[in-house]
């Protein structure tokens, strides 16, 4: 398929790469360019009507922008420049009821709209995703072959109808933060037992058959690697915001979800110098989502 992508940050420019090594033809936008994508093939255009004019209906883009105005913004634009048929997907993590109005806005105009949770880190984009899609099971089916080309097997899902992706993806990102929690919790424990662990090697062990192993756990043992002693790592734990929409739903629908919420609390703890674990967690989202570690002085290191 021949696709756009708006925004060539971290995910829109891996997914693109992945996307070319596949055989599909990247036609991608963002203010600041992209020589990387160029480089591998791909073409980048100065605008969004630049990018409408070079796909052919029904033309499919994937949105990868920040949440909140900057979506807004380029769906709106994007809106403006298709034709009824063609298929906007933000990939980012949108509110679902944002997702719901946006859906409901560009149907007026005949324009396909689906709301895809995008999970697998920066890592993952560049190597195989997965994606939990919301949205009408028609544009579903005309833009199935780049999200099962850009998945991992059986990593692409159209889950349901509108707003349900970036739904799901919420939850899924809560369960994160709750599995991350844990291990930084543990890692303190460890480093303030009465013994000289090796804890890359306990990490290492533990991913060998134990109950817990994981990804998060894989992930663990190469950055205690990387930064042995975590002293350089400031014990501040980057928050984009929106895992606190799940929190608001839970309390609005009476779900009681202690772990899930202490997980969110997490977030404002680390910004006490005085918690450990915290670094453990900063470390631990760097790994997955390159999220910047913050030095000491406050810039990224």
């Amino acid at each position: 398929m021949r696709f756009g992508i708006c925004g060539l940050g971290r995910m829109g420019s891996s997914l693109g790469l992945q996307a070319l090594e596949k055989g599909h033809e990247v036609v991608g936008f963002d203010p600041g360019g992209s020589e990387e994508l160029k480089a591998a093939g791909g073409t980048v255009v100065e605008s969004i009507a630049a990018l409408a004019d070079a796909l052919e209906p029904p033309r499919v883009a994937l949105v990868y922008v920040p949440h909140g105005d900057p979506t807004e913004q380029v769906v709106n634009q994007l809106a403006g420049a298709f034709d009824p048929g063609d298929v906007v997907v933000d990939g980012g993590n949108t509110h679902w009821d944002d997702s719901v109005r946006r859906h409901g806005a560009l149907a007026e105009a005949g324009v396909h709209f689906l709301d895809a949770g995008t999970s697998g880190g920066v890592s993952g984009a560049r190597q195989g995703a997965c994606f939990m899609v919301g949205g009408d099971k028609e544009a579903y089916e005309i833009a199935r072959p780049v999200f099962e080309d850009l998945a991992v097997p059986d990593g692409a899902l159209h889950v349901g109808p509108a707003g349900s992706g970036h739904f799901t993806k919420n939850v899924h990102n809560m369960i994160e933060f709750g599995m991350v929690q844990a291990i930084g919790e543990g890692v303190e424990m460890l480093k303030r037992c009465d013994w000289e662990l090796d804890l890359a090697a306990v990490f290492h062990n533990w991913n060998h058959g134990s109950v817990i192993r994981s990804w998060l756990v894989e992930l663990m043992e190469t950055a205690l690697r990387s930064k042995h002693d975590m002293a350089g790592v400031d014990p501040y734990v980057e928050d984009t915001g929106e895992q606190r929409w799940g929190i608001e739903f839970a309390m609005d629908k009476e779900i009681p979800v202690p772990l899930l919420a202490q997980a969110v609390w997490g977030f404002y703890e680390s910004r006490d110098p005085n918690r450990p674990w915290a670094r453990t967690v900063a470390l631990l989202r760097h790994e997955y989502g390159k999220h910047p570690l913050q030095g000491r002085s406050g810039s990224d290191s």
